[in-house]
């Protein structure tokens, strides 16, 4: 399965827990012993590999470290490169807060928290030279 953005939570975890198993079995060690390799329990491996929610972070890090796949990680979360403009702006400094930009007249925030402008409808349309 190609994991996407619309996947749901359980079926990506099931997927990165399939896909822990496919690694480790071709790297031919057994759920015992990558759990004394990682530093974890034999039942942190099992869920993991069964995706089950509510397996800790540090757990997945740890077994992906002892299969070798934690320089892949970049892949996952690059670090932001800051645009050309940004770098002016900056001077060689890095950035510290976010900060809020001016909401959009019109626009409104939808549930995720993300601003949207609503298009207008056919009955609020009217030519430039009408008021």
């Amino acid at each position: 399965m190609k994991i996407t953005k619309t996947a749901a939570d359980t079926e990506i975890l099931r997927e990165l827990g399939e896909r822990l198993a496919r690694t480790r079995l071709e790297q031919n060690i057994t759920q015992a012993e990558l759990a004394v390799l990682a530093g974890v329990s034999k039942r942190t491996i099992e869920r993991l590999e069964a995706g089950v929610v509510g397996t800790q972070l540090s757990g997945f890090i740890r077994v992906c470290n002892a299969l070798g796949l934690t320089e892949r990680f970049d892949l996952l979360v690059p670090a932001p490169l800051p645009s050309p403009i940004e770098q002016l702006k900056l001077r060689g400094r890095q950035r510290r807060r976010a900060s809020r930009h001016a909401p959009i007249k019109g626009a409104q925030p939808d549930p995720a928290g993300t601003w949207s402008v609503a298009e207008p409808g056919p009955a609020d349309w009217k030519w430039g030279d009408q008021t």
